[in-house]
């Protein structure tokens, strides 16, 4: 068998419309009879009738904060001390976003870290951060730690 031998066509042939009776796709296109749709460049998306569309009835819900960036990374004071408690996290290190990335704590695609107040922590620890709430800040330096903020 070769290529040349196949006897079966690989692509359909499109349909000529407006053609004559004959062709089964005469005088109206296969478009019915008048009427908007039966023009041609026009779309009724979510046209309903004149009855109030779908996406007017429904209550619009939320907003997009432009104040939240998408390539900060957030973590809890608590998720720190968890981290140092089971020994993922040295202390003697600076914590840091590229120790962070190393020990696949936080994704790669974030490039500022912000460290946030939630729970306690027991050990002194320092910190080289972007961002980094009040009661986190006084949390770290009321535990004997030190924050270093990067610009």
């Amino acid at each position: 068998m070769q290529l040349n031998t196949i006897n079966i066509k690989l692509k359909k042939r499109s349909k000529r419309v407006g053609r004559g009776i004959g062709s089964s796709k005469g005088k109206t296109s296969g478009r019915g009879h008048k009427g908007q749709k039966s023009r041609s460049g026009v779309a009724i998306k979510s046209f309903e009738g004149g009855q109030m569309p779908l996406y007017r009835r429904l209550p619009k819900r939320g907003f997009n904060n432009i104040q939240i960036k998408k390539d900060i990374a957030t973590i809890n004071l608590e998720k720190i001390q968890t981290l140092i408690d089971s020994k993922k996290i040295v202390i003697t290190k600076k914590i840091t976003l590229t120790e962070l990335q190393k020990t696949d704590l936080i994704s790669k695609k974030y490039k500022k870290i912000k460290i946030l107040g939630k729970g306690d922590v027991k050990t002194k620890i320092e910190t080289d951060v972007n961002f980094i709430s009040k009661p986190a800040r006084e949390k770290i330096e009321k535990a004997g730690g030190k924050v270093n903020l990067i610009k």
